[in-house]
């Protein structure tokens, strides 16, 4: 059973043990609650036994009073029990879910995040994991022990008087097959439900992301209009879902409530036929007004449990997709990357890279330029096997990308592009991050070879300063530079730079590649750029176009061809910055 459960709700092996235990603690509770029920029935019968000519019990007020604190201790035994098994190992099952879920995108590749909405993530990762804690603690462990402990129970009244039996038991299965029937209808409102709120979701994110952008654009009107709708939406379409799951589990409710008027008119029936002794009939009357109970929660807690499957599903999907491996040891003879007939497509139909190869060697500057969308971003990318190619073969000292764990690939390589993501930290931790446990000292070196000393020095506390959100508290080329520091602190032998001063005045701009140089003895550096002058210097240009190599070599080799290309965009910068206004 816990293997199943495991399966079915996406648990782990010990979740599935606790629910499994759970369950059974419910179940057990459930089956405790009958017990008064049996005390009472007792005790009617020494009361009213002897009128209808039966024994009466010999238990005797203390016998009863003995019997009925027995029973209260024995209750709160199992609702003990009941609450460590669902609530408590829920908690922590849910810690263990988020952890899973976390680990697992750590070891995706980043073509799922571009194709997964980051909202949509977001939710699967904390409102989802919340939910299905809650399912856990709520809903799933009671609505399964409710039904095994009733299973029993109608076992056990079936066979003291079938027809009785009958009586009292013919709503459930019709109660429970109209609140199934209905899990197709809810599932798809449901789903329609998850799409409005991601799409709300994605508003309020892009609002707070673009407020700028739709304030200098005086578009705050329309936009919050837009927004607002979408909110209407969302709003709707859970009055809907909520009407028609309310409509559903009342209408089963109250088919389970005619359980007791069927009970009534039969025992009635068979009472004045002589079929059937009073005792008999009273029984079973106790027995129906505590078994319904626990069945009408459960026709609310079913419906919810089609939710949480849903919500399972989800967590399924991320927890199901292919993860990059690789070896976590890896060999190179040198730091050359050689990039030999590689083509790559983020979506099938669309081929970015059709057919590269071109080498960058250890210990020179290799320059990626070209036409906007030609592939140089994807290219240093690739390198780094953030994606993995569809053809063709990158290898690095000889070794292939494709055989190395991407966490043991990366800690050979240096990146800094030109979206800078910083930590609402301070500016040592900022650029700790490029190597864990590096001194102070160290931290502070590499500041200084970014030209990050200036504006450090003017920040209220220096280096302890906290910068706000993604360096809210600097301009972009602080942000920049910052971003550097922590690459040149990395030190590692492989250099990806995309725009990397794209951030930067002219003079800065100098100043920090001044500093790299130095930095680049035996290293292999990848550099990206749109400004020839920042590639001027380079050793080597690739030029990309198309998601081919048009043309490669060094610059002069480049600039002293009629036709090329690298000649021909180098002429148009020139021409630009004559330009006035």
């Amino acid at each position: 059973m816990s293997r199943y459960l495991q399966k079915k709700f996406a648990l782990t092996e010990q979740g599935g043990k606790d629910l499994t235990r759970a369950i059974f603690c419910c179940a057990l509770t459930n089956i405790g609650l009958m017990l008064p029920i049996s005390l009472l029935f007792l005790f009617l019968k020494s009361m009213l036994g002897p009128l209808v000519g039966e024994e009466a019990s010999s238990l005797g007020m203390a016998g009863y009073l003995g019997a009925s604190f027995f029973l209260l201790a024995l209750i709160f035994l199992f609702e003990y029990l009941q609450y460590n098994a669902t609530f408590m190992d829920s908690y922590k099952e849910s810690a263990n879910m988020r952890i899973g879920l976390a680990e697992r995108l750590r070891q995706l590749p980043l073509a799922f995040f571009g194709q997964r909405d980051l909202a949509d993530l977001t939710t699967t990762i904390m409102a989802d994991s919340a939910f299905v804690e809650k399912a856990f603690s709520h809903f799933i462990s009671e609505l399964i022990g409710a039904l095994l402990s009733t299973a029993l129970i109608a076992a056990w009244l079936l066979s003291m008087d079938w027809r009785m039996g009958l009586a009292v038991l013919w709503v459930l299965p019709v109660s429970f097959l109209l609140a199934v029937a209905t899990r197709p209808l809810i599932n798809r409102m449901e789903r329609g439900q998850k799409g409005k709120k991601l799409a709300a979701s994605d508003g309020i994110q892009e609002c707070i992301e673009t407020i700028q952008d739709i304030k200098a654009n005086n578009q705050r009107e329309s936009y919050l209009a837009n927004l607002y709708q979408k909110l209407i939406n969302v709003e709707a379409v859970s009055i809907r879902l909520e009407l028609t799951n309310g409509t559903c589990v009342v209408s089963a409710q109250m088919i389970l409530r005619i359980g007791m008027a069927t009970t009534v008119l039969a025992g009635a029936s068979l009472l004045s036929a002589g079929s059937l002794d009073f005792m008999t009939f009273l029984a079973y009357m106790l027995a129906a007004t505590r078994l319904y109970d626990p069945l009408s929660t459960c026709l609310q807690n079913l419906s919810a449990v089609y939710s949480t499957l849903l919500v399972v599903e989800r967590m399924k999907n991320i927890r199901e997709q292919p993860v990059q491996k690789g070896q976590e040891e890896a060999s190179y003879d040198g730091y050359d990357i050689v990039f030999d007939h590689v083509g790559f497509s983020y979506k099938e139909g669309e081929q970015v890279l059709k057919d590269v190869s071109f080498t960058a060697r250890q210990g020179q500057v290799t320059a990626l330029v070209g036409p906007s969308g030609g592939g140089k971003s994807t290219s240093a990318k690739l390198a780094a096997r953030f994606w993995d190619i569809s053809r063709g073969i990158i290898t690095i000292g000889g070794t292939d990308v494709s055989t190395i764990d991407p966490e043991t690939l990366l800690e050979k390589f240096s990146i800094v592009f030109q979206d800078v993501v910083l930590f609402n930290n301070t500016v040592m931790e900022n650029i700790r991050l490029g190597r864990k446990g590096a001194s102070d000292a160290a931290v502070m070196e590499a500041a200084k070879a970014a030209r990050c000393e200036e504006f450090i020095e003017k920040l209220p506390h220096g280096y302890q300063t906290m910068i706000g959100e993604n360096g809210s508290c600097l301009s972009g080329g602080e942000r920049q530079r910052l971003s550097i520091a922590r690459a040149l602190l990395k030190d590692a032998p492989i250099i990806l730079m995309d725009e990397a001063t794209a951030s930067l005045d002219v003079e800065n701009e100098t100043l920090v590649q001044e500093a790299i140089s130095t930095l680049i003895k035996d290293k292999t550096v990848l550099i990206i750029a749109h400004r020839m002058r920042t590639v001027a210097g380079a050793d080597k240009i690739v030029v990309l176009k198309d998601g081919i190599v048009a043309e490669q070599g060094t610059p002069q080799e480049l600039m002293s061809r009629e036709d090329s290309i690298y000649r021909h965009m180098a002429q148009l910068q020139r021409q630009s910055l004559s330009w006035t206004l």
